[in-house]
């Protein structure tokens, strides 16, 4: 019987010991992504960043951005959406957080970005008006002679297209000794702004020059409807270039002019003009014409496996993802005597399949002025942009080109298989404190964005078609501010213009030589 009891225990004991077992085993951290994101009306493309877990949609004024009609979005696999409702307008004056769920709860941010036309122009008018929108207030200048009591308003616009305004100005005299309300209705909301006109204490102003290296911009005020000019010239020279006139740009009375073919490192004079009157003189100094580091692409050594573009023991300025490639496979961004001049070395990135089956993903070949930080899992965390000071105009080099059927895609692209792959060469300058941290993990992407607050000039060339022999291609830097100085800059080539995405065509490849940077237009 104690022997029978005792083999009777242990399963007793096993199912009275049962309820108290804890599931100790965490569930896996994977972060639900937006992968796609758009609104009725947008006219831009949408910014998602994965690694701040941010959506930014881009609206024109014909769009009510406290009534915004999302109309598709798509997450990454398994995930859903929680907190927040798409099935109705969302208002997106301020930002709109919603919550996705892949085992753990996400939060997320969308924000809107939306530029309104306003203006608001007078007779007499010295320089533009300031319009603070936050404030709801419009300051606007004019000259000394003219009566504040009776000021003509030529133009005024404050809300977006098709408000309307009480009382309705434009073209009314109206008496501004003292601020005058006006009150905007937009999409049935109304509010007040007040405009302030005041005389200037001067009716010509030099107001700044942005000296760049071969171009300065040269900013001025002035009477609107007098000819209001720049004119320039060495320190110590005596004679006075003047700017044409078409190359002068005005906007009532603020105007601006472009000065071209300057010498680098140099010391002028610029000052500006309203008929007979002149504003103060300032001096400026241009910049230097510098170049990147082996810009010719003529230096490269190999380390074990991993081909390195810049010399051994030297300095690196230059990296690729060949150490992330190499992982699995072989570099596919490497040296080749094959260049546009038949001397020396140039780039070829090539678009490769790395690794077997599964174990493997799409490696474009690439390259780019920065560093590779390190390799996680299968996918890149990198450092785009050097340091770099000076405002170049153009990018220009020599390329040839192979373009295969695209064969790879992410989720994203899907509507592109079967296309033909594109290269690109793209270049920008950014005056952030550090350079662009890049992540082509789908859990946590960050990809760089043209658009981003801290670029200050854009460029890039694209080409989606088979060049067998090498031609020279030349790029235009888009800058959002003349007068910004940027802190880095960023260069990058790819073999596959979609290849952070893992998407592109196996066998294609870009050859690249002979890079440089201009600073004349």
């Amino acid at each position: 019987m104690k022997k029978a009891l005792f083999y009777i225990s242990i399963p007793a004991l096993a199912l009275a010991t049962a309820g108290c077992i804890k599931n100790d085993i965490p569930y896996p951290r994977i972060q639900p992504n937006f992968l796609t994101f758009n609104v009725e009306g947008q006219t831009k493309g949408t910014a998602i960043d994965s690694a701040t877990r941010s959506v930014t949609v881009y609206l024109p004024e014909t769009v009510d951005i406290y009534n915004v009609n999302v109309s598709d979005y798509t997450l990454s696999p398994g995930a859903s959406m929680v907190s927040g409702d798409f099935s109705q307008p969302i208002n997106l004056s301020k930002p709109y957080d919603v919550v996705l769920h892949l085992y753990q709860d996400w939060t997320w941010r969308i924000t809107a970005s939306q530029e309104i036309e306003r203006y608001f122009t007078v007779s007499g008018q010295v320089g533009t008006s300031v319009i603070d929108v936050p404030g709801r207030r419009v300051v606007a200048s004019v000259t000394k002679k003219t009566s504040l009591a009776s000021v003509l308003v030529e133009s005024i616009k404050l809300g977006a297209e098709g408000s309307t305004m009480l009382p309705d100005l434009e073209g009314k005299r109206v008496d501004f000794t003292n601020p005058v309300k006006v009150e905007v209705t937009e999409w049935g909301r109304t509010s007040t702004w007040t405009i302030f006109v005041e005389q200037s204490e001067s009716d010509i102003t030099t107001e700044r020059i942005d000296a760049w290296t071969n171009v300065a911009w040269v900013y001025g005020s002035g009477e609107a409807d007098k000819t209001n000019g720049v004119e320039y010239r060495i320190k110590g020279d005596t004679e006075w270039t003047k700017v044409s006139q078409n190359d002068i740009v005005s906007d009532g009375g603020s105007f601006y002019a472009r000065i071209l073919h300057l010498s680098p490192a140099t010391t002028y004079e610029g000052r500006v003009y309203s008929d007979d009157i002149f504003g103060e003189t300032i001096e400026f100094t241009t910049g230097t014409a510098a170049q990147v580091p082996n810009s010719s692409l003529d230096d490269w050594w190999l380390d074990g496996k991993i081909w390195n573009p810049w010399t051994e023991g030297g300095e690196q300025y230059w990296d690729t993802g060949n150490k992330g490639a190499t992982t699995l496979g072989a570099s596919n961004s490497v040296p080749t005597d094959d260049t546009s001049s038949g001397q020396g070395w140039a780039a070829k990135l090539e678009t490769k399949f790395i690794g077997i089956g599964a174990l493997g993903k799409l490696a474009a070949g690439n390259l780019f002025a920065g560093r590779y930080v390190k390799t996680e899992g299968t996918n890149g965390i990198l450092s785009f942009g050097r340091p770099f000071t000076q405002r170049p105009t153009k990018m220009r080099g020599y390329f040839k080109y192979n373009s295969s059927p695209i064969n790879y895609v992410s989720s994203e692209w899907t509507n592109l298989k079967g296309q033909p792959d594109s290269c690109i060469v793209w270049v920008a300058l950014i005056d952030s404190d550090q350079p662009c941290e890049i992540r082509t993990n789908p859990k946590n992407r960050k990809l760089f964005d043209e658009n981003d607050p801290e670029v200050i000039a854009y460029g890039k060339m694209e080409y989606g078609q088979t060049v067998t022999d090498y031609v020279p291609f030349e790029f235009e830097l888009e800058y959002k501010s003349t007068s910004r100085i940027p802190k880095y800059i960023l260069i990058t080539a790819s073999a596959s213009k979609y290849g952070d995405y893992f998407t592109g065509g196996t066998g294609s490849i870009l050859y690249l030589d002979d890079l440089q940077l201009l600073y004349d237009y």
